[in-house]
């Protein structure tokens, strides 16, 4: 089996298990919607890794390019989960109205969750997009 699928399979699993904690303690944040989100994030994420687990081996991509896959994947699946748990803790609402109705936090902690989050956001989406491509055309023989 290749390693990088199983890390993606271990990081997935390990995703979903710190998923499952935050909703344990999902009622003890600033911001509890938040804290659900986290919760969800974790939970999502970790499924995500498992899925692109899955499939890796299908995903045909030039070394370094399956490389940048496999880390922005993770990057940006951790980093999702954790800036959504930054923002419960911090109770930030700028980037998130639904889920922080009138809430606001210290401009520095506004502004790590916003920057975090989009960043995240660029990781998946791009990851999303190398992968795509690498599963392009028929399958290996």
């Amino acid at each position: 089996m290749d390693d990088t699928r199983r890390r993606l399979l271990w990081h997935g699993m390990f995703l979903f298990l710190l998923g499952l904690v935050t909703g344990l303690v999902e009622t003890k944040f600033s911001n509890v919607r938040m804290g659900l989100v986290a919760h969800l994030e974790g939970v999502m994420n970790g499924t995500f890794l498992v899925a692109a687990g899955a499939i890796w081996l299908e995903v045909r991509l030039a070394p370094g390019w399956k490389a940048a896959a496999c880390w922005t994947l993770l990057y940006g699946t951790y980093a999702n989960w954790l800036f959504t748990l930054l923002a419960a803790v911090f109770g930030t609402g700028a980037l998130s109205p639904v889920t922080a109705p009138g809430l606001v936090a210290a401009p520095w902690q506004e502004n790590l969750v916003t920057g975090g989050l989009m960043s995240c956001g660029v990781a998946i989406i791009a990851a999303t997009v190398l992968m795509l491509w690498g599963l392009r055309g028929k399958a290996a023989a």
